[in-house]
This record gives C-alpha cells, structure tokens and sequence, in this order.
C-alpha cells in the first residue's frame, strides 16, 4: 500500500528512495511508462519507489495563468492511481512562491537530506527548479553534488502519442471525453455526491440524479449531452449525463452535471456517485418546448445505448 508522507515528514531512517517529481494529472498513459521505468531501476539499486507532487498546482501558487487551471483528478484520486501504479511512497509537497525559487541543486539536496532520495529519475521533457534552461546534463551535474543519481525517464512512443497532462485537459474541455480516455489508458470520470434539485427531469419522465460536491478544481466536459456509465450503490449502470445549464426548462445560469440512468430506480440521495463519460453526444441548446424536449433525451437514450452496447474503450486501460 502506498504510504504518504506530508510536507515536513520524514521517513525511516532506513529507507532510501529512488524518486520522481511531478504533478502526475491525470496519471496517464506517458506517467504510467516513467513509473514502470522507475521500478526497474530502484529494483535494481535496492531502492524503494517515491513520486514526489505537490497539492497544488504550480501554476495556480504562482497566479501566472490568470484563471487558475483546472485538473483532470483531485488530489485523492491521484494518489490512488499512483498507487495503483505500484509506487512505494507517495511526497507530499506544498508548493510554494520560495519553494519555486530554488535551483535543481537546493531541491535535489532538499529530496536527499529530508527525504533519502537517492535515484531522481527526470521526464523526458520535464523542467525542475527555477532555472528552466537547465539541461539534462546539468541536471546529473547538479545531481552528483548532491549524491543524487539523475537518470532521464522513457518516452512514451505508444499507439496513442504523444501523450500529456494538458493535452488531455483540451479534450475534456472540448468534449472528446473518449479521445481523453485512450491518452488516459482508463476511462475519464466525474464523482460527486448525490443531491436534490429541480425534479425537472422526474416530471418529463427522464428522472436525473444530480451531482453535487464535484472538487472544484476539477475541469468538466464542455457543455453537452454524453452516454455514459454510472457507478453508484457498488454497481454500475448505463446512462446519459446533462452537463450545463438547461436551457429549455430555464433553471438559470448554475452550471449542472445530471444523470439519466437508464433501468435504475432506487433512492440515491446522499450517495456517493461516479460518473464515467464514454461518448459525446451533442452540444446543449435550447428547444422549442417540453414535448421537443422530451423527444430529443428519447433519441439521446437510444443513441446512448446503442454506443455503450459496442463501446470497448473501458476495457483500453493501462
């Protein structure tokens, strides 16, 4: 089991680490081939296995981007998956204006004395420390001073390159949810926490549970109707999902995430529910009436259906 250690925790004096930095959002397909090649050389050196992350992403400490960026997981459930992955220790990091002022040497020393990092193995592509045009070369220079071993990461050359944590935010964000799952190498999903709402759907025969408590950082599909898969009470059922604001019935501006599921009827009220997006359908858009409205979501469960009855994406994982 993956174990973490906080910012300003230790590890056992014994352990030495052969670790990694990054945010890992998302923790896809290119994570997966770094993570893989991490284990085979702390294997080899005798080296337990370490990612180290930080809660928040640079970008958003450092307000550079103006609006903060939205990520692919939450915090949790980017732990689970690099524990999935087979990672020993998971490094928690606060990041930080001074944090972000330190070279790769000061880092380097801070992972060895505060941490045992032996081994750093570095991404293919991945800058660290506040001087960005530091080389790889530089970087096993530095290393040596420190008693850090640097090694460069693989690259990911599989069916699905390139591959990264940002490319995969513009597809969600442009709704190709099912390109995001290939980069991914496991379906993309949404949790939340069932809620009440405006019963709308109930009303017209198409009865929605609504997602509330959605982690705030997290980005969400672009506006639209897609078929998805519905995890909740331990089982999973096939499904449609509204994301947006509901144009034809008028509810207002309070961007919403709901889902149809199809054959289910139970109270779910206050349970905890993940969503797994497979297909776009359509974009939102208002219609004409009640009727029109209830004639298009009977055309979207159609489709849904048919789409989640041949779809072999979930089973593309990593």
């Amino acid at each position: 089991m993956t174990q973490i250690i906080e910012h300003g925790g230790t590890l056992p004096g014994s352990v030495r680490l052969a670790a990694t930095i990054g945010m890992f959002d998302g923790v896809h397909r290119g994570h997966a081939t770094l993570l893989k090649a991490l284990k085979a050389e702390a294997e080899k050196a005798g080296l337990k296995t370490a990612v180290v992350t930080f809660r928040k992403h640079p970008q958003n400490v450092l307000g550079k981007s103006g609006e903060p960026l939205k990520l692919i997981m939450p915090l949790s459930k980017r732990i689970d998956e690099i524990g999935r992955l087979g990672i020993d220790y998971v490094i928690l990091l606060d990041f930080t204006v001074q944090l972000s002022r330190y070279g790769s040497t000061e880092f380097m020393q801070l992972l060895h004395d505060s941490f045992g990092v032996q081994m750093l193995m570095v991404g293919y592509n991945h800058h660290f420390g506040h001087n960005r045009s530091e080389t790889f070369a530089d970087y096993t220079a530095n290393g040596q001073r420190v008693g850090v071993q640097v090694l460069k990461a693989p690259e990911y050359l599989g069916k699905y390159a390139p591959v990264s944590s940002s490319i995969i935010r513009r597809l969600i964000a442009s709704g190709k949810v099912d390109d995001a799952t290939r980069c991914l190498g496991r379906p993309y999903t949404v949790s939340g926490t069932v809620v009440h709402g405006f019963r709308n759907g109930h009303k017209i025969g198409f009865p929605t549970a609504n997602l509330g408590g959605i982690d705030p950082d997290v980005i969400l599909p672009h506006n639209g109707a897609y078929a998805v898969r519905v995890r909740v009470l331990g089982k999973t059922w096939q499904g449609m999902v509204n994301v947006g604001v509901r144009p034809t019935l008028a509810n207002g501006p309070q961007l919403s995430v709901e889902a149809n599921i199809f054959d289910f009827d139970a109270d779910i009220y206050g349970e905890p529910i993940e969503v797994e997006f497979v297909r776009f359908l359509r974009l939102e858009f208002k219609l004409g009436s009640i009727d029109e409205l209830k004639r298009q979501l009977s055309t979207d469960r159609d489709t849904s259906r048919r789409l989640l009855s041949n779809d072999n994406l979930s089973q593309n994982s990593l």
